[in-house]
């Protein structure tokens, strides 16, 4: 499954343009789904300066993924580009309906679900 997960606010508790702290679990969660055969993509608005500052963040706190703001090679090729909108099978984000859960209920959903 391809999974997005959003960077400000979802993997630490900063908001734009800062980088606060990361939240419980993130790193173990990113971790676990991916070892499971999950493709993860880091999904945020950042550009330029500040997107390198999130990549270096990511890498220096052992945050695993797949890529940054890029479709799946399966989804480009399959749609003839490399839309903007990334496309996933899920979406982990601070601005969903609802509060977001603590990253140990996010790992428990997504290993029992079915799609």
């Amino acid at each position: 499954m391809i999974i997005a997960v959003d960077f400000d606010g979802t993997i630490h508790t900063g908001q734009h343009p800062e980088i606060g702290y990361l939240f419980p679990d993130v790193r173990k969660t990113i971790a676990d789904l991916r070892k499971e055969g999950h493709y993860v993509i880091i999904w945020t608005c950042r550009t330029g300066e500040d997107l390198l500052n999130a990549v270096n963040w990511l890498l220096e706190n052992g945050i695993e993924f797949d890529r940054i703001n890029d479709n799946h090679p399966d989804n480009i090729k399959k749609y003839g580009g490399n839309t903007r909108k990334i496309f996933a099978d899920l979406y982990i984000d601070d601005k969903q309906v609802g509060e977001l859960p603590k990253w140990d209920k996010i790992e428990e959903y997504i290993i029992n679900k079915t799609f």
